[in-house]
């Protein structure tokens, strides 16, 4: 792995692929405008091949690490202990040595998508009705904020039952959903790639409307298919780069002991999706 320094302290994302991760440009951006002496690096890690990187990290080779597809089901099982979050639903994105050399396991996720709603959007989410569109990691992850955060009720909305009903997990409020739903929503969240790179989406305009923050998950492009149509009908909109963002946030504070400047981040991040044509 390549650092900015031969001193720097490392911290990592593991991925397959990962080349296409914005991490590395977000969390070094951060570094250089804290003046930590961190390094940040994307790290590809082939399926079933996580171990390497939980033993990087015993071994101090790495001081931080962020986890993506496919191995945060897999990490849960390779560190010593899981946050609230990560053990609901079985799945880590961010792992902390602690003092003792043991290793923590965090779902981030979550905490990003609501920083990103009551920060960027101005919004309390707790008393809401809530839908989620997708049953997949996102969608647990969101799940399992939506119902911490105190929302009144959560509707899942997927193409099949079994699966809806899997993310809802050990929640009290969510159940499973359909498109009927979304109008009665106060906030509706995308949590599925429809839309990536496309100019695709999942809804019906004439479900949005005035009232309503509606959150895509997808940041290629920043403005989606849906977010375009929640603004014309009169909806409140964020986009997936702030929830990006911010999980970004909750990590470095994790591994750091301070909380990082969110727009830094963001400026840098944007630069990155221009330059790349995004």
């Amino acid at each position: 792995m390549e650092t900015d320094s031969p001193q720097a302290t490392v911290a990592a994302v593991i991925g397959w692929p990962i080349s296409q991760s914005l991490s590395p440009v977000i969390h070094n951006a951060a570094f250089r405008h804290h003046g930590d002496n961190w390094s940040y690096v994307a790290y590809p890690i082939e399926p079933g091949d996580a171990g390497s990187a939980i033993a990087a990290m015993r071994g101090g080779g790495l001081q931080g690490l962020n986890v993506t597809m496919p191995h945060k089901d897999a990490v849960a099982d390779l560190v010593d202990e899981l946050d609230e979050s990560a053990e609901s639903i079985h799945a880590v994105n961010t792992v902390v040595r602690m003092s003792d050399g043991r290793l923590r396991g965090y779902s981030t996720d979550g905490e990003g998508l609501l920083r990103a709603i009551r920060i960027n959007a101005n919004w309390d989410p707790a008393g809401k009705k809530v839908c989620v569109l997708g049953a997949g990691g996102a969608a647990r992850s969101a799940i399992d904020a939506f119902t911490r955060a105190g929302v009144a009720s959560i509707f899942v909305v997927n193409r099949t039952v079994e699966k809806a009903t899997q993310a809802i997990g050990e929640s009290k409020v969510a159940v499973v959903g359909s498109q009927r739903n979304i109008e009665e929503c106060d906030i509706v969240f995308n949590a599925t790639s429809v839309g990536m790179g496309t100019d695709e989406s999942l809804v019906s305009p004439e479900l949005l409307h005035e009232g309503q923050l509606v959150i895509d998950a997808v940041y290629h492009p920043l403005e989606t298919r849906l977010l375009r149509d929640a603004k014309s009908r009169g909806a409140t909109v964020l986009d997936g780069l702030w929830m990006l963002i911010h999980q970004a946030c909750v990590a470095q504070a994790l591994w750091l002991g301070r909380e990082p400047d969110y727009q830094v981040m963001r400026n840098a991040a944007v630069r990155e999706l221009a330059a790349r044509g995004n």
